[in-house]
């Protein structure tokens, strides 16, 4: 493919700004032993974020060629997604505070009532943010003037949690069994993967916390039913659906052979091939010459049926989010239902709490 490939800039791109630096931040911890390697992370990660607050706006109104298909409605869930983090990879409470500001939890949407709340994705951190610091909550018990905010955001994530369940019918269910978490829109499979990530990843919460079950209003389930859930999402992904097709390239013998992907469609060699030159090999029917191996595709419509057209994108075009959420999804529902998760390494910058008193009550009068 020779063709010019644009590099884009933005004076004011906060969402952007702030989710790189949580990226380069959570790297810092898991590169924590190469101390001179997670300090590089860690101030790359302080001048992100720093841009992102001090130059607001959407990325998307500097790139309008992204809106169309990646949009962005907001930057204040990102500010919480960067300030929860950086707290992690630095330790600085200033993030913290800032992570747990009513204001921004209130621009940010975090007590509901909106049609995607609940839905863990590309445009939306929100949820991503409640639930890690849920975990933050309930291992470290960092008291006041945090607590507030963060019991806001346990209570949130115990009812975003249930909500997932198909008996509280917050979101539709196909005949087959997939969670419709875009509301039976296009390209379903990497909210599926996303969203059955997270449930597994708050049932290794509980586990870590010894708590067998959580609240879903008058009710108590118990953390299995999480990890359930999670498992048959995974499944269908994996081929336990009506079609009896693996949506991952390359994994168990009936999958999508002609992929909404450049590489895997156009022919290796030697010849130098301009943008519009593929077309020919994106609206051929034969199979990709090249298997892209692990690829998730887009996935089914809403009743479950699925055409592996390489030019229909909706059905078989995989996407870098998707494929990230089905690792996470995959490595949270491997080694057992009662692993928990690890609960220091990720707090290991964060310094141990002994919390100030909450300020006297006002003189007694009669």
């Amino acid at each position: 493919m020779d063709y010019e490939r644009a590099a884009y800039s933005c004076g004011a791109c906060s969402d952007l700004a702030a989710e790189m630096a949580a990226a380069l931040a959570a790297a810092s911890i898991v590169f924590k032993d190469n101390r001179a390697y997670s300090l590089k992370l860690v101030d790359g990660a302080t001048v992100l974020f720093a841009f992102a607050r001090d130059r607001r706006g959407r990325y998307v109104k500097a790139i309008p060629d992204a809106e169309t298909y990646y949009n962005s409605t907001g930057y204040w869930d990102e500010f919480i997604w960067g300030a929860a983090w950086m707290y992690f990879a630095t330790g600085n409470s200033t993030y913290l505070k800032l992570a747990t500001t009513e204001g921004i939890a209130k621009h940010a949407g975090a007590s509901g009532g909106w049609k995607f709340y609940g839905v863990f994705d590309w445009d939306n951190k929100l949820t991503g943010a409640q639930v890690v610091l849920t975990r933050f909550f309930k291992m470290m018990s960092p008291g006041f003037p945090y607590e507030n905010v963060l019991n806001q955001y346990k209570n949130e994530t115990e009812l975003i949690m249930c909500s997932y369940l198909p008996q509280y019918k917050v979101f539709n269910q196909t005949a087959g069994g997939m969670m419709e978490f875009n509301y039976g829109a296009p390209q379903p499979l990497q909210y599926v993967a996303a969203n059955a990530f997270l449930a597994a990843l708050y049932a290794d919460y509980l586990s870590a916390t010894s708590a067998p079950v959580w609240p879903c209003g008058p009710n108590f389930l118990p953390k299995k039913v999480l990890r359930d859930f999670a498992r048959s999402q995974i499944n269908y992904i994996l081929g336990d659906n009506p079609a009896k097709m693996s949506y991952v390239v390359g994994y168990r013998k009936r999958y999508p052979i002609r992929v909404h992907h450049r590489g895997a469609s156009i022919p290796r060699g030697r010849t130098s091939r301009g943008c519009t030159t593929g077309y020919k090999y994106r609206d051929t029917k034969s199979p990709n010459p090249n298997l892209l191996v692990g690829a998730m595709v887009a996935g089914p419509d809403n009743r479950d049926r699925f055409a592996d057209i390489r030019y229909n994108y909706n059905f078989t075009e995989p996407t870098i989010a998707g494929n990230a959420c089905l690792v996470a999804a995959l490595v949270a529902l491997s080694g057992g239902d009662d692993k928990g998760v690890d609960p220091n390494t990720i707090f290991s910058a964060v310094p141990a709490f002994f919390p100030n008193s909450p300020p006297p009550p006002a003189p007694w009068r009669p």
